[in-house]
């Protein structure tokens, strides 16, 4: 039997009925622009015209000269009848939510705690991972939609500066929270904690140490809000005290992809290529900063003093227990499932930014430097 064959301006039409049928596009928005859906569906403009002219003619959507394409509201509740109240189906009560990796204490506890957050009012999560990929996380973002969820928790991929998804969701004002992250141009809600602060905070307790010469190691930080906020910190503390910045104490070429032999190997070439440097924040792969140093022969903390961004699952078993600035992990997911439903259950929400503080726990891979006297006072 040959497969009908369905033009594309049909599916695009089919698509944007689907999105006023669902609630998704409600009457008076407006939809995406002929240049956005073009982008979504890889068409021509020409192609977005066919679809949006059916839809005018039908009086399903209206055009406004310079101010883009809206849903119409006289046609809407003709065209999609609302279900008798015998047959009515309640409102979504289920939230949707994408992780780049779940394999780590920290992304499992802000999982736990938007889960908790939902079921306190009633609310269901549907959880997926986006593997680290920007185009799994569109797509996922897509399967959400089309799974009717009432709104969407995102932790955005690593390095992602732009994402057509999320910003179609929010200039249609669909209910969405970013996690840990915020994309630049993006105003919408997100949850994180205060990661410039952080920054400042591991600074502050190395230079009360001694340290002088101190160093910061991550993944790229370009389009990964969260590292730049602990770049940006790291480094106005560094002026505060009237240190030289100095860039090439800085390493911020890990990657995801990247094996654990090659960080480390990484990570040995930066130590070997900057001996004076005798202490450094890890944003990333902190456990093999240490495994690093410690094959050099370096002693951790006497020859370099570690700081690590975020805790490891037992510290006291570690090789070095780590002195880290710790994330209120469960409290970010809580707050991240308290922020979403207030988008969905309020008509016209007001776009939030919380960031939650975090805490420096000294262990053992800091110490005083070498040579120096003195009184390290508490942060």
């Amino acid at each position: 039997m040959t497969k009908k064959f369905t033009p594309m301006y049909k599916k695009i039409e089919n698509y944007i009925l689907e999105q006023i049928r669902s609630g998704n596009w409600k009457p008076m928005n407006r939809i995406p622009s002929e240049n956005e859906l073009s982008d979504q569906f890889g068409v021509s403009r020409i192609t977005v015209k066919n679809a949006l002219s059916d839809l005018v003619d039908r009086g399903i959507v209206y055009r406004m000269q310079g101010k883009g394409t809206f849903v119409s509201e006289q046609r809407t509740e003709a065209l999609f009848p609302p279900l008798s109240t015998e047959a009515a189906l309640p409102a979504s009560k289920t939230v949707g939510f994408l992780l780049p990796r779940l394999d780590n204490r920290f992304t499992a506890n802000l999982l736990s705690g938007i889960e908790d957050s939902l079921a306190e009012k009633g609310y269901h999560l549907l959880f997926s991972k986006t593997n680290d990929s920007q185009e799994c996380e569109i797509q996922k973002i897509r399967e959400m939609k089309q799974a009717g969820v009432a709104g969407l928790i995102i932790y955005p991929v690593e390095g992602e500066n732009y994402n057509n998804e999320i910003l179609s969701l929010t200039l249609n004002r669909f209910p969405l929270v970013l996690l840990d992250r915020l994309l630049k141009g993006v105003e919408t809600n997100s949850v994180s904690s205060n990661n410039y602060e952080a920054g400042q905070q591991a600074v502050q307790h190395l230079y009360d140490l001694g340290h002088r010469h101190i160093g910061f190691i991550s993944t790229k930080s370009e389009g990964t809000s969260s590292i730049e906020d602990r770049l940006t910190g790291y480094e106005q503390a560094l002026e505060d005290r009237h240190i030289l910045i100095d860039r090439s104490l800085q390493m911020t070429r890990l990657g995801m992809d990247n094996s654990d032999e090659e960080v480390i190997e990484m990570i040995q070439q930066f130590l070997q290529a900057n001996p004076h440097m005798t202490a450094a924040l890890s944003s990333n792969f902190s456990p093999h900063v240490i495994q690093a140093a410690l094959a050099m022969g370096l002693r951790v903390p006497e020859d370099l003093s570690v700081v690590f961004f975020d805790d490891v699952v037992y510290p006291d078993f570690s090789i070095v227990p780590p002195t880290a600035v710790v994330q209120q992990e469960r409290e970010l997911g809580r707050e991240a499932g308290k922020l979403i439903i207030e988008q969905i259950e309020n008509d016209e929400p007001e776009y939030r930014q919380i960031k939650l503080p975090t805490r420096l726990i000294p262990r053992r891979s800091t110490s005083v430097h070498a040579g120096v006297s003195v009184s390290p006072r508490g942060l």
